[in-house]
């Protein structure tokens, strides 16, 4: 009898955490990168309408994480800590889709053909991205997504020798560099950056390939039918007046679907 007790308290104990499983919040983690300064409290509450709307379609609440620190990302989604996620770092979302079990649910408006530009000064003689072969090379933090890409253009240009770089933190500190000669070129993706360097008389040596950035993946927990309504739905916010609010609050002009084995291809390119 004594036996018949436990084992019915056990079952019991494990039906209930079963159900509190269930019914526990989801994570959505938030990246946007390092260049936003984006404090965490104002990106939960930017992120709260969003969170509520996909509660409801989710039939589970819906938690905003936001993760400044590229390192506790990458770790989060290497342990699918985070059931959905809203990645700025491109080869952090990729590798994630090719190794850790996520799925691409969308790509953002805006962000699909983001490029690094390798500015000069204008007075350089470097004619052509190969010029740079044995030159030095300023760019943003060595975990940012532009720094990838820049190191895969060179990679394919003038060998496999990676070039002697100078990373800062800030895309917007490496055009210092370049104008007082302390590197030949400066690597950047910034639209903003690339034509105030313009506007000063700087030149743009090349730029790379593009790369889809700002990735809304999702863990392999969530299941198919649910990946497909959140694609859906995220795809849709731009065809409502309360969706467009919800953009506007995450300040992007929308989201659209992309196939993910070509995304995960680029990821191969880039040497993930």
């Amino acid at each position: 009898m004594k036996i018949r007790q436990y084992v019915s308290v056990l079952m019991l104990a494990l039906l209930a955490g079963q159900a509190w499983a269930q019914g526990a919040p989801l994570v959505f983690a938030v990246n946007e990168g390092v260049t936003y300064r984006v404090n965490p409290g104002a990106t939960v509450e930017r992120f709260r309408d969003l969170s509520e709307d996909l509660g409801k379609l989710l039939k589970r609440p819906v938690k905003i994480q936001p993760v400044t620190d590229y390192k506790e990302l990458a770790a989060g989604l290497a342990e699918q800590r985070y059931d959905i996620a809203y990645v700025h770092p491109a080869h952090h979302s990729i590798r994630a889709m090719s190794k850790s079990g996520y799925h691409l649910i969308a790509l953002t408006k805006g962000f699909t053909e983001y490029r690094a530009s390798f500015m000069v000064r204008g007075d350089s003689q470097l004619k052509t991205l190969a010029d740079l072969k044995g030159q030095k090379i300023g760019a943003p933090d060595e975990d940012s997504i532009t720094s990838v890409i820049m190191r895969a253009t060179l990679r394919d240009v003038v060998g496999p020798q990676p070039l002697e770089t100078n990373y800062v933190k800030l895309q917007e500190a490496v055009p210092f560099m370049v104008e007082h000669g302390m590197v030949a070129a400066g690597v950047t993706a910034s639209r903003s950056v690339v034509k105030d360097w313009q506007d000063k008389g700087g030149k743009v040596l090349g730029t790379s390939k593009p790369v889809p950035i700002k990735h809304l993946i999702a863990s392999n927990k969530i299941p198919d039918a649910q990946r497909a309504q959140l694609t859906a739905y995220f795809a849709g916010l731009d065809q409502s007046a309360d969706g467009k609010k919800r953009l506007e609050a995450l300040n992007v002009p929308g989201f659209v679907e992309f196939d993910e084995a070509a995304l995960v291809g680029i990821g191969k390119w880039l040497g993930l």
